[in-house]
């Protein structure tokens, strides 16, 4: 999978953002999801004959996937916003050269499991950035299972040696609080195992909505999932077979033109992510609504209506949708009253320390935000103009631009990361006024 990147390597970095004067009045569409695109990648890419996946997300996450998988024999062909895939009936074949994850953590944790299951030994190595996240559950588990893992570098981080070996099946437990991405690699791999497999936490699980987005993926493709408590997982043997899959718009994507609709007030409604999606960051809206916005969902897709200033504050807990927390930190200033956001922790691991650097740059934009545990406590007040560092990360990328929507003089560095996710964000980002965006599913 190729993607142009011109335009996002034309853009002016830092990259001034314009405010918008009056209510948005905006029908959006975003690019497929990421998590779901990530997924059905590696059930398609695991069953026995060819899938064809719709709607699919054109981004470096997924271009990331794309590679690992045809470094092991399968074949991705992309048409637009389609991907067909050739799967290996469950036996990635041995790779020729090194495997890079680059800086996708799904890419990470779920290529490892799928390795596992092949023929030979595979050396897998990333970004700098994605070498510092931790890695270690997956790895355990693998070794658990049969698999031989070799340190390169620091232990329980990339890069690593695996050597193929966890095709038998059997019992693991990893944790809950780190990542969903541990549990979802290995509950992804884990129907191409000669004998069920069985996958126990050993604490509370964060972003559970995650973990039921996987299930239901793995379920669409013929996987069986059993779950008699809250902490165990048992994955049958079946394989997967071969399908024809719709991909839905991406929920976290959705979040920043949804934000927008409440910083600027009026109206955007972003199509296709109707009532009946899968995704767990569908529930941002409802945080949204919390705070005084109405929110619509219906089968054309959902909206999120507020009236510029109604903005209230509050105590939200974002342990279950941890990705649109920094969404809704750059939402807060503009409320009533404090936002106090919660649960969230575990995001100091993502592709950066997320509870700092929100906090930091927050400040230097002359909000008052205070660093805590586990979240933040934000109160509003008025936006200073500052040059907001993105520290090479999507989301703090078009985070903050919400924060330049609303208040002159913000500019945010390194804008071209938001390839990542959303190639196309910034043009979605100057046509919210115009009242319809596209963004180009390359």
């Amino acid at each position: 999978m190729t993607l142009d990147l011109r335009d996002l390597a034309a853009l002016p970095d830092p990259l001034p953002i314009q405010p918008v004067p009056g209510p948005l009045d905006a029908d959006v569409v975003v690019p497929g999801s990421k998590s779901i695109t990530n997924r059905a990648l590696v059930c398609a890419a695991l069953a026995e004959g060819t899938s064809v996946l719709r709607g699919a997300l054109a981004a470096d996450d997924v271009a990331a996937m794309v590679d690992v998988l045809g470094a092991v024999g399968v074949d991705v062909a992309a048409d637009g916003d389609v991907l067909t895939v050739t799967g290996c009936a469950g036996r990635p074949a041995p790779a020729s050269g090194s495997i890079d994850v680059r800086q996708s953590g799904t890419t990470a944790r779920f290529s490892l499991p799928l390795l596992a299951l092949g023929d030979g030994t595979y050396d897998v190595t990333a970004h700098p950035q994605m070498k510092a996240r931790p890695m270690g559950a997956t790895l355990d588990a693998l070794v658990a299972l049969g698999a031989g893992i070799e340190a390169v570098g620091p232990s329980g981080h990339l890069p690593v040696r695996v050597r193929a070996g966890s095709r038998s099946g059997g019992e693991v437990a990893v944790p809950g609080d780190a990542s969903s991405q541990f549990l979802s690699g290995l509950l992804l791999a884990a129907p191409c195992a000669d004998d069920a497999v069985v996958v126990r936490l050993t604490t509370d699980l964060v972003s559970r909505p995650y973990v039921d987005l996987t299930v239901a993926v793995m379920e669409a493709f013929g996987a069986t999932v059993e779950r008699p408590d809250d902490r165990t997982f048992v994955v049958a043997p079946t394989g997967y077979r071969a399908v024809d899959y719709a991909i839905e718009p991406d929920a976290s994507a959705a979040s920043y033109p949804l934000a927008a609709a409440a910083v600027c007030g009026g109206r955007v409604r972003v199509l296709g992510l109707t009532d009946r999606a899968l995704q767990g960051d569908t529930a941002f809206a409802d945080l949204l609504a919390a705070m005084g916005a109405t929110v619509t969902r219906d089968r054309r897709g959902t909206e999120v209506r507020v009236e510029r200033g109604a903005l209230t504050g509050g105590r939200f807990d974002l342990t279950h949708v941890s990705d649109t927390a920094p969404t809704l930190a750059c939402v807060a200033p503009f409320a009533d009253g404090p936002v106090v956001v919660e649960g969230i922790g575990f995001i100091r691991h993502k592709e950066i320390d997320r509870v700092a650097a929100v906090a930091g740059e927050l400040r230097g934009c002359g909000i008052d935000a205070r660093e805590d545990a586990d979240g933040w406590t934000i109160r509003p007040g008025p936006v200073r103009p500052a040059v907001v560092e993105t520290y090479e990360d999507h989301r703090m990328a078009m985070s903050f631009s919400l924060l330049g929507l609303g208040a002159a003089g913000i500019a945010i560095a390194g804008p071209d990361c938001v390839a990542k996710t959303f190639p196309g964000y910034w043009q979605v980002l100057d046509s919210l006024s115009g009242g319809s965006v596209t963004a180009a599913r390359q």
